[in-house]
């Protein structure tokens, strides 16, 4: 059960990500088909997931980092 909150939000996102493309393009002009709009959200996802990697690995070194200086350093 723990896993169901991260991986429903992966679909969910990518379903508003879409109903809002479709809602949203064309007040700006943009007409794309359905397969269009199908691949921009799943870039954006692709894109959306990399990024949370990424962020994720960068905060777990800075907190390594710091905690090794911590304990080099005597703690308190």
């Amino acid at each position: 059960m723990i896993c169901f909150p991260g991986l429903s939000a992966r679909p969910v996102g990518y379903g508003i990500a879409v109903a809002t493309q479709v809602t949203v393009f064309p007040l700006f002009g943009l007409h794309v088909s359905v397969f269009d709009n199908l691949t921009i959200g799943a870039v954006f996802t692709l894109v959306s997931i990399v990024r949370s990697y990424l962020l994720r690995r960068q905060f777990e070194a800075i907190h390594l980092r710091q905690i090794s200086d911590f304990t080099r350093t005597g703690g308190w």
